[in-house]
Parts: C-alpha cells; sequence; structure tokens
C-alpha cells in the first residue's frame, strides 16, 4: 500500500498530474489515477473528494493532488476527517508540512510552478517523516470541533 500513490487533478492540474504520474511509475510507484483525464474544464471537487475520503478511511498513507493554484484542491480534501492536505510551493515547505504537521495529501498549484519543481516536491514529501514530539499534540488538536468535544 505504501508504493501506491493516488493522483487527483482537475484540468488545471492536468499537465502537471501526467508528468507526475510518469515521474513516480519511474520511480517504482503504483499510481491510483483519480482523473480527470484530459484538459476539458470540470469541477476539482469531483476529483478530489474521492481521492480524500480514500486517505479518510485509511486506504493509502500518502497521496498528492493539483488543480490551478492548488487552493480549491486543498479546501475540498481538508473537509474529510483525518486529512490534512497542505498546499506547497516549494521543497522546503513540503518537508515541514510532513515533518511538522503530518500532512497526508500534498496539494500542488499546476499552474504556477514548473514540473521539475513539482517533482522535486514530491519526492520530499514522499520521503520525509512526521517528527512526533511537540508536534503530535497540535496536529492531534487540527480535527474538527465537534470531534475533539466528544473525546473529553
Amino acid at each position: 500500500m505504501e508504493h501506491i500513490i493516488p493522483i487527483a487533478s482537475d484540468h488545471g492540474g492536468f499537465e502537471m498530474k501526467q508528468f507526475l504520474i510518469e515521474k513516480l511509475k519511474e520511480a517504482g510507484y503504483e499510481v491510483k489515477d483519480y482523473g480527470t483525464h484530459s484538459n476539458e474544464s470540470v469541477d476539482y471537487p469531483d476529483m478530489i473528494h474521492p481521492l480524500a475520503s480514500a486517505i479518510e478511511h485509511g486506504e493509502y498513507p500518502l497521496g498528492i493532488i493539483l488543480c490551478g493554484s492548488g487552493n480549491g484542491a486543498q479546501m475540498t480534501a481538508n473537509h474529510h476527517h483525518h486529512v490534512r492536505a497542505a498546499l506547497c510551493w516549494n521543497v522546503e515547505l513540503a518537508k515541514l508540512a510532513r515533518q511538522h504537521n503530518d500532512a497526508n495529501i500534498l496539494a500542488l498549484p499546476g499552474r504556477f510552478i514548473p514540473n521539475e519543481l513539482a517533482w522535486e516536491m514530491v519526492q520530499a514529501f514522499l520521503n520525509t517523516g512526521f517528527e512526533g514530539g511537540r508536534h503530535t499534540r497540535r496536529v492531534e488538536k487540527i480535527e474538527p470541533v465537534e470531534e475533539q468535544h466528544e473525546n473529553e
């Protein structure tokens, strides 16, 4: 399961998604492509919700989502419990999202960064672990407020 990477995008992230799929396969990963499958205009939630749901239910530990700015994809994914999608635009942010926030979805802005930088970010995200420690307490407080109150 750890070597299967789910990925999803709308039309704004389609070209970058295709590039990343090839790079992931070359690196030995299996890829679950949640779409979209062309440059035709689509609504990003239609692809992002199924991927985020799979992460939420433990089908995959980590995933990658893209849209033109990365914002809509990230906002959609973060509506799911136990999903921590991080919008990143450089390698350091991708690493910190894993180290400090235990992010489980990397959100990328398909129209604002070059493909090669996106690939460097994906590698950093997939190969960086959560540091735990003081960050664990903070990550535990991310879940929706109603869940926090139920656990008190």
